[in-house]
């Protein structure tokens, strides 16, 4: 069965499909699968965690009886909702918004400070017509093409700058952001992306700001929720993506932390993966989680972190003991972020480039 349904809030998480507001949605025989692009109504309202990401990059705050269109996925966040992909979908099942950016699934688990997240009952799932002339709906998926598990890395030469953390919220994306404007004021063509995560546009937005002339996320490949098994997948056809409009250098951010269920070590462990890395930035949130991230990444991985900030560089306290214990460059993104930058643009063989185009 197929009806007409007028949406108030499109997640950012469906952005490649370009909806409009008025949908064609069927109610019957709906895919259970990872990106299928649902509509549901919200059931109650929230005071925190209370907005979604729209396809413009805005925040909208969500309130019930809101008809909003999201794709189902799951999530294992270390400071927001863990949840499930449910064994089936019908109209009228109740799942939960996941994240920010309109994942819809079955909640395992909150975090206190964000409550209870939103209840959305299914009304059924979005249709495309890609058959000119035919009126046969296909159910949607987000993404602008599919994940090649078999992707291949090059490079093409371009240095590459990773951005890794010890935890979510150690501040990757404003690190990425330092590095990405100073780069851009020495004369630096950026491409930046995120290779792991949840779908949520929030970060590359931030770097598309900072100057970074082209962007992507791994839902661009329609994948809603990276994986140890598809992360290193993702980072190869980003890699090699990024790296065809022949920018100066590529920025990435790895989402979640060195120890999490996205795929980071998975992605680090491969070793052509590594072997493209010309510089890996660690945002840690203390010390001790700055010499945890140094550890790891130097005896898991074989890979020498070019500098460390994040809050474990917020003053000359931190900053000193991480050079002093860890024998690792430290700065801080926020108050010292051009010579954050200057590091990591010296250490990836950019200084000459960068400042020969800065004066012309």
């Amino acid at each position: 069965m197929m009806k007409t349904v007028v949406v108030d809030k499109i997640a950012s998480i469906t952005q490649a499909l370009n909806l409009g507001r008025e949908l064609r949605v069927a109610t019957t025989d709906i895919p259970c699968e990872e990106g299928i692009v649902l509509v549901a109504e919200i059931l109650n309202n929230k005071s925190t965690y209370n907005t979604l990401e729209l396809t413009s990059g805005r925040m909208a705050k969500l309130s019930k009886g809101d008809i909003i269109v999201g794709a189902l996925g799951h999530r294992q966040a270390l400071f927001g909702y863990s949840g499930h992909l449910p064994k089936s979908v019908k109209p009228g099942d109740v799942l939960q918004v996941l994240n920010i950016g309109g994942v819809l699934g079955v909640v395992d688990s909150i975090n206190p400070e964000k409550g209870r997240p939103f209840d959305a009952r299914v009304i059924g799932v979005v249709l495309q017509f890609p058959y000119l002339g035919e009126r046969i709906g296909v159910p949607a998926r987000v993404g602008y093409k599919r994940l090649d598990p078999n992707a291949r890395l090059d490079t093409r030469g371009v240095p590459v700058v990773a951005l890794a953390g010890t935890c979510m919220e150690a501040g990757k994306t404003a690190a990425a952001c330092a590095i990405v404007s100073r780069m851009r004021h020495r004369g630096l063509n950026v491409h930046a992306f995120k290779a792991t995560g949840v779908s949520l546009r929030r970060d590359i937005l931030a770097m598309e700001d900072a100057g970074a002339r082209r962007s992507m996320i791994f839902t661009d490949l329609g994948v809603v929720t990276t994986t140890p098994e598809n992360g290193p997948a993702i980072t190869r056809a980003l890699l090699t993506e990024m790296a065809r409009g022949e920018p100066d250098v590529i920025v990435f951010e790895l989402g979640d932390g060195l120890l999490g269920a996205y795929g980071v070590e998975a992605i680090l462990s491969a070793p052509d993966i590594r072997t493209a890395l010309t510089a890996v930035v660690l945002s840690a949130n203390d010390p001790v989680a700055a010499w945890g991230g140094v550890k790891l990444l130097r005896e898991r991985f074989g890979i020498e972190p070019t500098v460390v900030t994040g809050r474990a560089t917020d003053n000359a306290v931190g900053v000193n003991i991480i050079r002093e214990q860890l024998g690792v460059p430290a700065y801080n993104a926020i108050t010292n972020g051009a010579a954050l930058a200057d590091h990591v643009i010296a250490a990836i063989g950019l200084n000459d480039k960068a400042t020969a185009e800065a004066a012309e």
